[in-house]
């Protein structure tokens, strides 16, 4: 009986020594991706990444077989992350069922259209699932602050487009929208990380640097927004971006959660056999190869 005993004992030991061993693990960095308030690791992170990916290509062929229309609303303040989350979405999938749109400032004649109308063309048919980078709330967000329609304007889009948007929903159309919130602080070290950076200034732009000293302003603007649309078919889904990281895996496996689908029948690829330069041989061409520098 005490033999048994003392074995019971050493293997509860074992097992304590093993969960002490795996939150050593945990401390030193390499925590999972659903640990709030962890600032992830690259391993960690392209880890989470790379199953959602391959969550989203499922979600893309279920859309394709059945033929969803799916439409992605992405708002928030400038260095809020909104690019880098909508790249990461598409960065597995395809441009022809994943297509993004970010429209640029509307021409005079667009500008004397109904105000949907630049909008209506780019909404999804069967099969798509199509991400907006700013979106009509455009009128709700920087063109009410920055004075590019009047109070009257704005007022009356809050009023329309939860009918607009009804109106998808009960079309077919899957509308999720988000809004990314980031602090003050981390949009100054955003923004700021702009000026500087050759590959990140484009980003920059003279209306980022104008509106950057609305913060009060937009805040009110967001406010009234969410209290006009925030719908029970069309709600906002609000998302913490201080991690850029965490923001992306947090969205995506969000957005994976609200759209029903399964993982569609494929035969098993196998490459078939080929000839090469039995049939056909290459003439001796005097290719012009670029330079190999790298």
């Amino acid at each position: 009986m005490s033999v048994k005993k003392d074995k019971k004992k050493k293997m509860n030991k074992d097992a304590a020594a093993e969960q002490g061993k795996k939150q050593t693990k945990i401390k030193a960095g390499e925590a999972a991706a659903d640990e709030p308030g962890k600032k992830l690791k690259n391993k960690a992170y392209d880890k989470e990444m790379a199953k959602l990916h391959v969550e989203l290509v499922k979600l893309q062929e279920w859309v394709k077989l059945k033929g969803l229309k799916v439409c992605v609303v992405f708002e928030g303040r400038d260095g809020a992350g909104k690019g880098g989350t909508i790249k990461a979405i598409t960065e597995r999938v395809s441009p022809r069922t994943f297509r993004v749109v970010a429209l640029t400032a509307p021409s005079e004649r667009e500008k004397s259209q109904m105000y949907a109308q630049r909008y209506l063309p780019h909404l999804p048919a069967a099969g798509e699932v199509v991400i907006f980078d700013r979106s009509w709330y455009n009128r709700a967000g920087v063109e009410r602050v920055m004075g590019f329609c009047t109070e009257d304007q704005a007022r009356k889009f809050l009023n329309v487009v939860p009918l607009f948007e009804k109106l998808m929903v009960e079309s077919g159309i899957i509308l999720l929208k988000y809004w990314l919130e980031v602090s003050p602080e981390e949009q100054t070290r955003r923004l700021s990380g702009r000026i500087d950076d050759g590959r990140k200034i484009w980003k920059l732009s003279p209306m980022d640097t104008a509106s950057y000293s609305h913060w009060d302003d937009y805040t009110k603007a967001r406010d009234e927004m969410f209290a006009a649309t925030d719908t029970s078919w069309a709600p906002w889904f609000v998302a913490n971006s201080e991690s850029k990281k965490s923001v992306r895996l947090n969205i995506i496996a969000h957005l994976l959660s609200k759209i029903p689908y399964k993982e569609t029948p494929r035969d098993k690829v196998k490459l078939p056999k080929r000839q090469i330069g039995k049939k056909y041989k290459s003439p001796d061409y005097p290719f012009k190869f670029i330079p190999e520098v790298f």
